[in-house]
């Protein structure tokens, strides 16, 4: 059963990590109706290190695109790439000190359903002001090579909001970031992708050397189900988003988000009155 229900996590962790519609606060919701019988320190582990599935889709998705070195005929670096990569780290050190500073507490108090619902709401809303804002604006961005350092860390900043509060969405948070700033649409989603790479890579890293080293048997077709669901279901949703922003807008996503946060603050209000 518990092999079950961590696949359910990939496809949840695959599905929301990439969609602008909070993966962590999915998460977090999924885990308060259908817990996996795990110790709360494995959860703490499994929750973000199940991203790195997540993660590997991008990879193995826009390698050509985020890989610096080419051929000796081609001069073994390509410099765009670099320089991509250098604005990616700046975009990452906000969120960074974040986490290393405050990351534990951050989660003592913000992880929770409450917190999660109105932050849906809140960046819903946030997302169908922005698109009606940027409707008939001409975007100033077109490429991720056109990204500044300045554009980078601004980016950065939205980033650190993500972090900060659970529900707001990584991914909702940039992309907002990069349509104020005025990237396209694909250029927002794909730094996005990008800028997830070292992020989740960091996480992760912190929170397997916080767990150890020494796994159940359990634990372990738990954390491998989970990350191989999830980076399956995300090489599906990637595609999907790419070809979806080509043709529509992300207000979709704001609605959704706005109805979820509802239903979930109203689920909890009328269950813990009865309890009363």
């Amino acid at each position: 059963m518990e092999i079950w229900i961590a696949i359910l996590f990939g496809i949840v962790e695959g599905i929301t990590e990439w969609l602008p519609i909070s993966s962590t606060g999915h998460m977090i919701l999924l885990n308060e109706f259908i817990p996996l019988s795990m110790s709360d320190a494995f959860m703490e582990m499994f929750l973000v290190v199940i991203q790195l599935g997540a993660i590997m889709a991008v990879v193995l998705l826009f390698w050509k695109k985020i890989w610096p070195f080419t051929s000796q005929e081609k001069g073994w670096i390509q410099k765009d790439i670099f320089s991509m990569w250098f604005k990616i780290l700046a975009a990452c050190i906000p969120a960074a000190i974040l986490e290393l500073l405050f990351g534990d507490r951050l989660e003592e108090i913000f992880y929770n359903y409450q917190t999660v619902s109105i932050m849906l709401i809140t960046v819903g809303i946030l997302f169908i002001l922005v698109e009606n804002w940027n409707k008939g604006r001409e975007a100033k961005i077109g490429s991720i090579a056109e990204i500044t350092y300045r554009a980078a860390v601004i980016i950065g900043v939205f980033q650190l909001v993500a972090a900060l509060l659970p529900g707001t969405s990584r991914s909702g948070a940039t992309i907002i970031g990069g349509l104020v700033l005025g990237l396209t649409r694909t250029v927002a989603a794909e730094f996005t992708f990008y800028l997830a790479i070292p992020v989740m890579f960091g996480a992760s890293l912190i929170k397997v050397l916080k767990f150890g080293m020494q796994y159940t048997a359990s634990e372990v077709r738990v954390l491998v189900a989970g990350l191989l669901t999830a980076f399956l279901v995300s090489v599906i949703v990637i595609r999907f988003l790419m070809n979806f922003i080509r043709k529509h807008d992300f207000k979709a996503f704001g609605w959704y988000r706005i109805a979820l946060g509802v239903i979930v603050l109203g689920y909890f209000f009328i269950t813990n009155n009865l309890w009363v």
